[in-house]
C-alpha cells in the first residue's frame, strides 16, 4: 500500500468527519431558526450575521462550563459514555458515498471514505453499539431519572432496530446488494427506490426518528417526567458530546435515507452532464444534490418536532412491536411475490 493512497484516504476521512461535525453544529442553529419560523419568531440573530456564529458561541459556553461529577463509583464509565455516543455517530459516515468520483491531478478520487460490500450491515452494527453510550452514561450517573431515561432509550432503540432491519430486507431483495455505492448507482436518473418500496421508506423513516430520540420519540429526554433524561448529570463538553451525537445521527440518518430511497448523489440528466460538462462538474452537482436531499430531511425532522406532541411510552412500544414489525414482514412477503411474478 503506497503512501499516496494512505494520504488520499486520510484526507477523505478527515473531510468526512469535518463535514459531519459542521452539519451537526449548524443543525443546532437550523433547529432554532426553523422553530422560530414555525412559531413566527425571529430566532438567534445576535452572534454573527443571522446568528451564524451561534454554534461557536454555544461551543465556547460548553467548554467554559464547570466539569461536574456526581457521587458515583463509576467515574470512568461516566466519562466514556458520551465518547461512545459521539464515536459511533461519526463512524457511520465512513461508508456513505457522498458522490461518484473526482478526476484530480491525473487520478480518480472516490468520494467515499471506504467502499465495502456490506456497508448496510456495518451501519446497523455501529448503530447497535451506539445504545451502549446512552445506557452506560445513564447507569453511571447514579441517578434514578438518568437510569430511567437510559432504559427508555435502550429499549426503544432495540425495538425499532428490529423494524428498521426488516424494512431493509425488502429493499435488499430488490437491489441484490448491501453496498451503498451500488444501491446509489442503481437509482440513476429518477429511478428511485422510494417509488418501488414506499412502505419500506415509511417504516425506515419512522424508525430513524426513534433511533435518533427525536420528537415524537423523545421519551428518553422527557423533561416533564425525567428532567433531562440520561444526560441529566452531565455538564460541559460531556453533555455537548451527547447533544452533538444526536444531531450527527440526524445528519447521518438523513444521508442514509437519501441514498437508499432517493438516489443519493444521482439527479436527472447526470449522464448528459458527464458527457457535456465533464466528470468533475457533474459529480460536484451530484454532491450538491445529495446535500440538498439531506437538508430536506433535516428540515422534516425539525418540522415534526415543532408540530407533533410526544407519544406515551406504551404507545411508542405498541407502534414498534405491533404495527411496524408486522407491516415490515407483510412488505417482505409482498415484495417476494412481486419479484417472482415480474422477473
Amino acid at each position: 500500500m503506497d503512501s499516496t493512497f494512505i494520504i488520499e484516504k486520510s484526507v477523505v476521512i478527515v473531510s468526512v468527519f469535518a463535514i459531519t461535525m459542521i452539519f451537526a453544529m449548524y443543525s443546532t442553529w437550523a433547529e432554532r431558526k426553523v422553530a422560530a419560523f414555525l412559531q413566527d419568531r425571529v430566532g438567534p440573530n445576535r452572534a454573527g450575521w443571522g446568528g451564524l456564529l451561534q454554534p461557536l458561541a454555544d461551543g465556547l459556553k460548553l467548554f467554559s462550563k464547570e466539569e461536574f461529577f456526581p457521587n458515583t463509583p463509576n467515574k470512568f464509565l461516566f466519562i466514556i459514555g458520551p465518547g461512545i455516543a459521539m464515536s459511533t455517530a461519526l463512524m457511520t459516515s465512513a461508508v456513505i458515498p457522498w458522490g461518484d468520483k473526482l478526476h484530480l491531478f491525473g487520478k480518480d478520487i472516490l468520494l467515499q471514505a471506504t467502499d465495502i460490500d456490506v456497508a448496510l450491515l456495518y451501519i446497523f452494527g455501529v448503530i447497535s453499539v451506539g445504545v451502549y453510550g446512552i445506557m452506560i452514561g445513564g447507569w453511571a450517573s447514579n441517578n434514578k431519572f438518568s437510569l430511567m431515561g437510559a432504559v427508555r432509550a435502550a429499549s426503544q432503540m432495540v425495538s425499532y432496530e428490529v423494524a428498521m432491519g426488516l424494512s431493509m430486507i425488502a429493499l435488499l431483495m430488490m437491489t441484490g446488494t448491501l453496498s451503498l455505492k451500488e444501491i446509489s448507482a442503481q437509482q440513476s436518473g429518477m429511478n428511485w427506490n422510494v417509488f418501488y418500496q414506499p412502505v419500506s421508506f415509511l417504516i425506515f423513516l419512522i424508525c430513524a426518528f426513534a433511533e435518533t430520540n427525536r420528537t415524537p420519540f423523545d421519551l428518553a429526554e422527557c423533561e416533564s417526567e425525567l428532567i433531562g433524561g440520561y444526560h441529566t448529570e452531565y455538564s460541559s463538553m460531556k453533555m455537548g458530546f451527547y447533544l452533538f451525537a444526536e444531531y450527527a445521527n440526524m445528519f447521518i440518518s438523513s444521508a442514509i435515507l437519501s441514498i437508499l430511497f432517493f438516489g443519493g448523489y444521482n439527479y436527472p440528466g447526470m449522464e448528459w452532464m458527464v458527457e457535456n460538462a465533464g466528470v468533475n462538474t457533474a459529480n460536484v452537482i451530484g454532491m450538491l444534490a445529495l446535500f440538498t436531499k439531506i437538508c430536506g430531511f433535516i428540515f422534516f425532522y425539525m418540522w415534526v418536532r415543532w408540530t407533533i406532541p410526544r407519544f406515551r411510552y406504551d404507545q411508542l412500544m405498541h407502534l414498534g412491536w405491533r404495527i411496524l414489525i408486522p407491516l415490515a414482514i407483510i412488505n417482505i412477503m409482498v415484495t417476494g411475490v412481486c419479484i417472482l411474478a415480474f422477473k
